[in-house]
């Protein structure tokens, strides 16, 4: 029984793969359902993590289709019986390299399709809960945003860091894309959000506001 006391979302953030990508696990406390954000790989590190929290996954949803991201989500998936959502179409050019990266990468990568391909404006369920879908393009073409906007939380994936951003050198990588979407879409969920990233430890949007030094209020007005 949930009460006023227990927060509406949890989430539990485990490092996969040699690049240690930031897999989340969330659930809805009411229901205790949840999703995989990003499960790329260590999937015996996943399930571990899904039994200790007693989660039900419902589903998996995707930021985008990198290997540290998404090389084993196609196989949890099907192992699970669940569907996936997301990325955005547009990153149907890194799912179906995922093989290829994965040996460059020593990652086991997996093709799949997702059972649903996400645009902004979009919004996916866990349990109770509601997230909305942001297009943030620019580390790759078809990246989306998650955003729980009653907790306050947003999961970003290699969109922004605590103290970067996101590389846009890989192919379909655009800089100014990155830049645009950070500002436009990031920055009015409010200083006060937090989020979780692909890789190292959470920030709050404020907080990169003040002191990012690619993206923050003060570099981009020099």
């Amino acid at each position: 029984m949930t009460n006023s006391a227990t927060p509406p979302l949890r989430a539990a953030t485990v490092p996969v793969t040699p690049l240690q990508q930031n897999c989340t696990l969330l659930w809805c406390t009411a229901t205790m359902r949840g999703a995989f954000v990003d499960p790329g790989g260590d999937l015996p590190k996943l399930r571990a993590a899904m039994a200790h929290h007693g989660v039900t996954i419902e589903k998996i949803i995707l930021t985008h289709g990198h290997i540290d991201h998404c090389g084993e989500a196609g196989v949890l998936a099907k192992e699970l019986g669940v569907p996936i959502e997301g990325p955005h179409e547009a990153d149907r050019f890194w799912i179906a390299r995922l093989a290829d990266d994965g040996r460059a990468y020593g990652i086991n990568g997996v093709v799949f399709e997702p059972d649903r391909w996400l645009v902004e404006g979009d919004r996916v369920t866990v349990g109770n809960l509601v997230l909305d879908v942001y297009h943030c393009p620019g580390h790759t073409p078809g990246h989306v945003v998650f955003h729980h906007a009653p907790s306050k939380l947003a999961l970003v994936g290699d969109v922004l860091f605590q103290g970067s951003i996101g590389r846009t050198d890989f192919p379909m990588g655009n800089h100014q894309d990155l830049l645009d979407a950070i500002v436009a879409k990031l920055w009015p969920l409010g200083d006060d959000t937090s989020f979780v990233p692909g890789h190292g430890p959470m920030s709050n949007f404020g907080h990169e506001r003040r002191h990012n030094p690619f993206v923050g209020d003060a570099a981009l007005a020099a």
